[in-house]
């Protein structure tokens, strides 16, 4: 919120609107780090009208922002991110806060299977995001009976005791929680929905996230690379359902980026067909009716073996690509091999019994 001993640079929105991103689709331009940075300070202190700030989140919306605009406002928002760091390094999976309107949510399960088999995860999320304001983690987590509002050391250390760690948005990022009123009225998505995924509330050195296109996977991992105070060194990201950290079955792009050492800071892109590993399902064979109850029966039907249909090929492979990014596992394959073990003798079904009594 704004306080009188406040200071910002030269660009109020409103100046920004006039002479840089508000001039027209054809004649606006981008912003320089200095002005993006000066912006969002402005936006998280509450400091514009409500017709200033929605008419200039419209404005980048058309303009689209570049990865160095996206940087400047992660950055702002990573200042006043309050992070708990599990003693594990846990691989960071980072969907769209909001949500699914149309297929299971399978993230919940993938976890378990990755945490079961010594991958430890963390998602983060909050409660009906705007704009789609559909079920996500956090709804599938509650229906579970997994205690969700949680501080961030409670977080950190549900990471440490079970594998897998929920992070609650109000508690570990409320400068972007309190924007939850002005976001729900603009009815659309805006640059907020792209950076609150990459607010790495545990720390992690690893990020897993999804794309709709390839070049919308090489904005983010630009705007990763740009940022002075992201944490991660490595990110993978595959063409998601519904814009979800669910990797979209048959034919799919997958872009890895790593400046550990790995990858030496390029990323690459690759292409996988789930029906040569084995998984011969459609997308609409993934679609459910009630998103969270019918994803979190689904997920205790995987875990414990009840469910031996599409929808268990489908948390394998979820699961596989997040043993994969932790490093626990050389190749793909190698963590499908991981995954299928973790579900089979039961170590995964052990990590949704450890969250349900965290």
């Amino acid at each position: 919120m704004l306080t009188e001993k406040q200071e910002f640079g030269d660009w109020p929105l409103k100046r920004l609107m006039t002479e840089v991103v508000g001039t027209g689709i054809k004649s606006a331009e981008d912003m320089s780090r200095e002005q993006a940075t000066d912006a969002f300070r402005r936006i998280v202190a509450g400091e514009p009208d409500e017709t200033t700030l929605g008419a200039f989140w419209l404005a980048n919306r058309w303009k689209r922002n570049t990865p160095e605009e996206l940087a400047a406002f992660l950055d702002v928002m990573l200042e006043s991110v309050e992070r708990a760091e599990p003693k594990a390094d846990p691989v960071d999976c980072g969907a769209n806060y909001d949500g699914k309107a149309e297929t299971a949510i399978l993230g919940v399960a993938a976890g378990a299977v990755a945490a079961g088999a010594g991958t430890p995860v963390v998602v983060h999320g909050g409660d009906r995001i705007p704009s789609q304001k559909s079920p996500a983690y956090k709804d599938v987590l509650d229906e579970l009976g997994v205690t969700t509002e949680l501080d961030p050391e409670e977080s950190a250390a549900m990471v440490d005791e079970t594998g897998f760690g929920f992070y609650f948005q109000p508690a570990f990022n409320p400068a972007i929680d309190d924007l939850y009123d002005r976001r729900d009225e603009m009815g659309v998505r805006t640059f907020v929905n792209t950076i609150e995924t990459l607010a790495n509330p545990a720390g992690a050195s690893v990020h897993l996230g999804s794309f709709y296109h390839l070049t919308f996977a090489e904005k983010v991992i630009d705007t990763i690379r740009a940022a002075e105070r992201s944490r991660f060194d490595r990110a993978i990201l595959f063409q998601g359902m519904e814009g979800y950290d669910d990797i979209r079955p048959g034919y799919t792009k997958v872009a890895e980026w790593a400046d550990d050492g790995a990858l030496d800071d390029v990323m690459n892109d690759y292409e996988i067909e789930t029906a040569e590993l084995g998984m011969d399902f459609e997308y609409d064979d993934l679609a459910v009716d009630d998103i969270a109850a019918d994803s979190a029966a689904i997920t205790e039907a995987v875990l414990t073996g009840e469910r031996t249909d599409q929808f268990r090929d489908a948390v394998l492979l979820n699961g596989a690509f997040r043993i994969y990014a932790g490093g626990d596992a050389d190749s793909f394959e190698a963590g499908l091999d991981a995954a299928e073990r973790a579900l089979d003798d039961g170590s995964a079904a052990a990590v949704l019994t450890d969250l349900q009594s965290f």
